[in-house]
């Protein structure tokens, strides 16, 4: 491995330094910096007329953005094409690239691979809250910088993996999609049969809360529950005196839950083996499931599809669109369409096969999701 000489960021890099004399009182883009070199977004647009601080900059795309308080974390991008003109306060410092000497997509490459963190890390001053980078400490790190012929076929060997990435996970994605419209159609549409719609409250149970909290001493592991499908997953160990409730529900596995609150986006699902005898607070009313008529796995596929959910928005109450509770009463009132025994197994059996596929891209993407990051270490380690 060939050794490339080091420089400055100064040599490569320029602050701007032109400072608006006020914003214009008219809505603007705003830029968010992700930490650990994971880019640059649009964030909330800002009104330029209600802005309190006094120093601010527009943006340009092509810039390099750096944030004073987060750049320790590896909050430090590119501005993308549509955060081209984005208001910036003086917590941002933005810089040109000075492209004779290092190309946009090689600079590109080191902030994505997160190279300056342990430099500036090592700058940092401050509180341990408010550690600020300067634009002196950043201008004054050392990168490798091979000559403009390398960094170009670098960048072009870069790009292409990652897309290959890209295409491994649009591809598994994909699949999984497609395996995951079989099973609902199965629940929707069965083939040779019209499912009968049967309300919740022959399907499942309401059970009580069952645990009395000991505010002393005892700990409890509790579930919670993604919205948008996600489903339950195991939450937070808290002590009984870090929330107010007397009273928690235990969930088996099996069980089907939701947060009252977020059921409308999505947020319900069936307790899976991992969160068994975790605990849920009364804002989740925690059902048994009738398995005589219907397997927890059909009940789970189904609430997880999005266009259930407008239906479970409709009977949720409440004048607020975000603090919409969906009450037992209401749920236990809902219809489902309910296939026959038969094809409820095979569904059952299909979803068995789908949770091993997914098993198998988990790995998959794994090695996928490293082999980019590895790569990038080892390049501005020394060269490649």
């Amino acid at each position: 491995m060939k050794a490339w000489p080091l420089i400055s960021l100064g040599e490569i890099l320029k602050q701007d330094t032109q400072y608006l004399s006020e914003p214009e009182p008219r809505l603007y883009r705003k830029l968010s910096v992700k930490l650990y070199g994971r880019g640059v977004v649009l964030d909330t647009p800002a009104d330029g007329g209600s802005v309190k601080m006094r120093k601010h900059q527009l943006a340009r795309s092509g810039q390099v953005i750096l944030s004073e308080i987060w750049a320790k974390k590896g909050a430090i991008g590119i501005v993308p094409p549509e955060g081209d003109g984005a208001l910036c306060t003086s917590h941002f410092f933005l810089f040109d690239i000075d492209e004779s000497k290092a190309l946009l997509g090689y600079i590109g490459w080191l902030l994505r691979g997160n190279y300056f963190e342990p430099q500036l890390n090592a700058e940092a001053r401050g509180t341990t809250g408010y550690a600020a980078i300067k634009p002196k400490q950043f201008l004054s790190i050392e990168i490798p910088l091979p000559p403009l012929s390398e960094q170009e076929s670098l960048v072009a060997r870069l790009d292409a993996l990652a897309e290959k990435t890209r295409q491994v996970e649009a591809h598994l994605d994909a699949a999984e999609r497609d395996a995951e419209r079989l099973i609902r159609a199965y629940i929707f549409h069965p083939p040779g049969e019209q499912p009968t719609k049967r309300p919740m409250f022959e399907l499942v149970s309401l059970r009580p809360p069952d645990v009395t909290v000991d505010k002393t001493a005892s700990e409890y592991r509790f579930a919670g529950v993604y919205s948008f499908g996600r489903g339950v997953f195991p939450s937070a160990i808290k002590s009984g005196g870090e929330f107010a409730y007397d009273r928690l529900s235990t969930v088996r596995a099996g069980d089907f839950t939701y947060p009252k609150l977020m059921a409308w986006e999505g947020a319900l699902g069936v307790v899976p083996p991992e969160c068994d005898g975790m605990v849920v607070s009364p804002e989740f009313p925690v059902f048994s499931v009738n398995t005589e008529k219907i397997l927890p796995e059909v009940l789970d596929i189904y609430f997880r599809t999005p266009e259930v959910w407008p239906s479970l928005a409709e009977l949720s109450g409440g004048t607020n669109i975000r603090r919409r509770r969906l009450q037992p009463s209401a749920f236990l009132a809902y219809a489902m369409p309910v296939p026959s025994m038969t094809t409820q197994f095979k569904i059952r059996a299909a979803y068995s096969r789908t949770q091993y596929l997914k098993a198998k891209h988990a790995a998959i993407r794994q090695a996928n999701a490293a082999l980019l990051p590895a790569t990038l270490e080892r390049v501005f380690a020394g060269g490649d």
